[in-house]
């Protein structure tokens, strides 16, 4: 067989090496619900793994320990500092704004009942065209006049800055003002009057006009005040009083998260470096325990001085200024019903009438007004709750709280039923016929005369009103101490707290250095 050349070497045909194709491999498949992360998402990530591996180390756990001891300790100071400051304020409120608004407005009704009072005295004690008069009970008119009149100008002032900024106080202090000025020109109408010789009718004429704008607007307006007043008082006593409930809750809960995470730290490192006891961090504890103490103890003692202030003292203090103020306008009418004949019905029934808001006995009139007070009076000492009367000295009688109160208020109650029965006498005696007898018992200042009686029973009432107001203002003062002497150490607990906690933990993070 003839090889040809170079055939042998020759592949066949059908096995001539194809061209090799270069294949490009195809992107991986994403995995279902992954993504490419962004850069901000990893660094995200790895901030978080970071966290994670920090809080798996022991200077981690102490770290995060130490600030949480940290910021509760800072939280707690700073709600005690609002606290103060907010219980400051409200002290300031009741001492400066609140119970003198209240206090002054009382103080015109009275100077009015007062004043018009005086007026009719004066009327009734000048004889006719200055003859025939009672010279001291006349003298004695004519000065406590001058007194209400200069005490109304300066209650006026005070209530009228005090209104200012309250449209409606504003407006009920100028109307009162604008009355004045016409009872005043009345009044002074009257009693020129009643200087000159038969010009007596005259001068109850105007009295009479004089009285009825008094009872008609002054009076009304002035009770408006000391109403509006009171309940403003005892709207702010009742968001103070939420406000120190609502801090107190607070105080204790942030109080007990301090002290079990300074529990937690005094755990861990006794677990972990296997000491009893870290001095440094046992003196933060003692420190927080006397901080959370007096910050209870301060919120706690805010909220019964303001309580006592303005229930216990004030309440009384106001119930007895009412009381004053009705006790002048009865005092007032007994005059009125000597000076004015026409008017006498009218008189006696409007003594009546604040007899019973002083003493109330139901179905009482004046013949039977002397023993149904003596009855339900007697009842009463036998046995305080009993409910038989009511009034403004119910009120106070309901309200006994402070040492020598009760005492001091049943004496008022025993001089004002002297006062009562005087008040039939002189009645009586004008019923007979002798009514100069009547004008003469009841203006004297004579032992044993009416005014002395009447003298002798705001005297009594005085005593009352006082206690409770020696101890509003001792109240006021206490929680003011409260703030002064309490505050300051609490919060320097607190930072001394935080100071020895880092210190008791510094050694245990040095070694990790």
């Amino acid at each position: 067989m003839t090889i040809t050349a170079g055939a042998a070497h020759r592949p066949p045909k059908e096995a001539v090496e194809e061209p090799r194709q270069v294949r490009v491999a195809p992107p991986p498949v994403p995995a279902p619900g992954s993504r490419k992360r962004r850069p901000g998402q990893r660094i995200v990530a790895a901030r978080a793994a970071l966290r994670r591996r920090l809080r798996s180390t022991v200077p981690a756990r102490l770290r995060l320990l130490r600030a949480a001891t940290v910021l509760l300790a800072v939280a707690l100071g700073i709600l005690l500092l609002v606290a103060g400051v907010a219980a400051n304020g409200t002290w300031d409120a009741v001492a400066d704004r609140d119970a003198p608004r209240t206090t002054s407005a009382a103080g015109l009704d009275l100077a009015l009942n007062d004043m018009d009072a005086q007026a009719a005295n004066i009327l009734l004690s000048s004889g006719n065209g200055g003859t025939g008069g009672l010279d001291t009970p006349h003298t004695k008119a004519v000065a406590l006049y001058a007194d209400a009149r200069r005490e109304i100008g300066h209650d006026l002032r005070t209530l009228s800055a005090a209104a200012q900024g309250d449209r409606t106080d504003e407006k009920t202090v100028e109307s009162i003002t604008d009355d004045f000025a016409e009872y005043q020109e009345l009044i002074g109408r009257a009693l020129e009057n009643d200087r000159r010789a038969g010009g007596k009718p005259d001068a109850i004429t105007d009295y009479r006009d004089a009285t009825d704008l008094l009872r008609d607007s002054l009076l009304p307006d002035a009770r408006k005040l000391v109403s509006a007043n009171d309940t403003a008082f005892d709207s702010r006593y009742a968001a103070a009083r939420s406000a120190l409930s609502a801090q107190l809750v607070t105080v204790l809960v942030l109080g007990l998260l301090l002290l079990a995470v300074l529990g937690v730290v005094q755990w861990y490192l006794a677990r972990r470096f296997h000491r009893i006891l870290n001095p440094a961090l046992l003196a933060a504890t003692v420190c927080a325990v006397a901080a959370v103490v007096l910050g209870t103890q301060l919120l706690s003692s805010s909220a019964t001085h303001l309580k006592v202030a303005r229930h216990d003292a004030f309440d009384s203090v106001v119930a007895l200024s009412r009381a004053r103020a009705i006790a002048y306008d009865a005092n007032a009418d007994e005059s009125r019903y000597l000076l004015d004949p026409q008017r006498r019905t009218r008189y006696a029934d409007s003594f009546l009438a604040k007899s019973q808001e002083l003493y109330g006995i139901e179905g009482a009139t004046l013949s039977t007004y002397d023993a149904g007070l003596a009855a339900t009076w007697q009842d009463y000492r036998a046995d305080a709750g009993d409910p038989r009367f009511t009034g403004e000295f119910r009120r106070e009688l309901d309200n006994i709280t402070f040492p020598g109160e009760r005492a001091a208020a049943e004496r008022t109650v025993d001089a004002y039923a002297v006062y009562e029965r005087d008040d039939r006498r002189i009645r009586a005696l004008l019923t007979t016929g002798r009514e100069q007898q009547a004008v003469e018992f009841c203006m004297d200042w004579e032992a044993g005369t009416s005014n002395a009686h009447f003298g002798a029973w705001m005297t009594a009432l005085d005593q009352v009103t006082d206690i409770n107001r020696a101890h509003f203002t001792s109240s006021v003062a206490a929680g003011r101490a409260e703030l002064t002497g309490r505050l300051p150490w609490a919060c320097a607990l607190l930072l001394l707290a935080v100071g020895l906690t880092g210190l008791g933990l510094r050694p245990r993070l040095a070694e990790f250095r």
